[in-house]
């Protein structure tokens, strides 16, 4: 049986977790087509190389690529003018706009949701630390009432939700009234491995936005006067580099093989804001360094208190200069090959499996026909 699928995913214009969700979908589905609203092909992972992406018209709006954000009121016409009428399956790896195209009346609608749209379901923590102008503080929530009221309207469009956490699974409940599977994501753990010794610093590893809280570990290890190394980029990295002291390095983005060997030399990564998930995380478990967390999202589904981390309970300087000293007293004694361990519970052939199976299981009960073996995207 020839099964065709589209993949869907709101914007392919950053080098982040949700795009490892959906180069590993296309490494299930590797002939099906990747929709979504706009491309930058210098930010893409490796893995896209032969993808077949399809852009919406949005593509050709002047500076999308630097201002992208600004067009925000417009991602819904995008999406909605996609068409998926050939098409049996279509996965939307969504954390705002993707689960809301409107498919075929005959085909399955899977979402993998990221996140209901942050940034209009918690608003007021979104913008707080956002350069918004006057004007724009006035404007933009007129324009966020209109897309709740989408954002619930087309919440009913996919059969069937799959969350990437608990916390993402309490979220569409809360907010949409559905129940989801969790399935975690894909975590490449083959790509790291433990070293054979640590060296005097400590990690950070993220997109430089204001959100990701990366301040107050800025704020801490300049306190602590000691080394923390930050690899990334972003909108926040002029903000962070003034806040910085003399101890605090930022790298930029690395290529594989360098962000393996810091992930494997750090004393332990710092993960200081409240994620959906966070696949980085477990890429420093997977190279046996532990997690020093904030407790709250996605951290609580994979760190483990004494076995590959531990927690800090408010978002402050204080509380990861305190997590920090804790490390730093030997208090906790862990073991690299434990902590490697669990990382794999993650690894991407554990989401392969537990995916594709929900996918094929979910499309022959929408059909009420079992699915015969070879079937195919395409």
């Amino acid at each position: 049986m020839d099964v065709r699928v589209a993949i869907v995913h709101d914007y392919l214009n950053q080098m982040g977790g949700a795009e490892r969700v959906v180069a590993t979908l296309h490494s299930i589905f590797p002939e099906a087509p990747i929709f979504t609203s706009i491309v930058d092909y210098d930010k893409l992972w490796f893995e896209f190389r032969d993808a077949d992406i399809r852009v919406s018209w949005m593509q050709g709006l002047p500076g999308i690529k630097r201002h992208f954000k600004k067009y925000f009121f417009l991602y819904p016409l995008a999406f909605e003018s996609f068409r998926f009428d050939d098409y049996d399956i279509v996965i939307s790896s969504s954390s705002a706009f993707a689960k809301g195209v409107k498919k075929g009346s005959k085909a399955l609608h899977v979402c993998y949701c990221h996140t209901p749209m942050r940034f209009v379901w918690d608003y007021k923590r979104y913008v707080e630390k956002e350069d918004l102008g006057l004007f724009a503080r006035n404007v933009v929530p007129l324009f966020i009432k209109g897309l709740k009221d989408w954002d619930l309207k087309t919440k009913d469009r996919p059969d069937y939700y799959v969350a990437n956490s608990n916390t993402v699974k309490k979220r569409i409940r809360d907010y949409y009234g559905i129940d989801a599977e969790v399935i975690f994501p894909p975590v490449n753990t083959s790509r790291f491995k433990p070293s054979r010794g640590v060296d005097n610093f400590y990690l950070i590893v993220s997109r430089l936005n204001s959100y990701k809280r990366i301040d107050i570990a800025v704020e801490a290890f300049k306190r602590l006067g000691i080394p923390l190394k930050i690899v990334g980029d972003g909108p926040y990295k002029e903000t962070l580099m003034e806040l910085a002291g003399p101890h605090t390095e930022f790298t930029g983005w690395l290529n594989d093989r360098d962000m393996a060997f810091l992930y494997s030399r750090c004393r332990a990564l710092i993960f200081p804001g409240e994620e959906d998930f966070g696949i980085v995380p477990l890429e420093a478990n997977a190279s046996g360094r532990p997690v020093i967390a904030y407790r709250a999202g996605g951290a609580l589904d994979t760190v483990v208190e004494g076995l590959n981390g531990i927690f800090f309970d408010t978002p402050t300087p204080e509380a990861i200069i305190e997590a920090v000293r804790k490390v730093e007293d030997g208090r906790y004694s862990f073991d690299p090959v434990e902590i490697r361990n669990h990382a794999i519970k993650f690894d991407t052939k554990v989401f392969v499996d537990r995916f594709t199976s929900f996918v094929w299981e979910k499309y022959s009960e929408f059909n009420g026909t079992p699915l015969k073996a070879g079937c195919t995207d395409g």
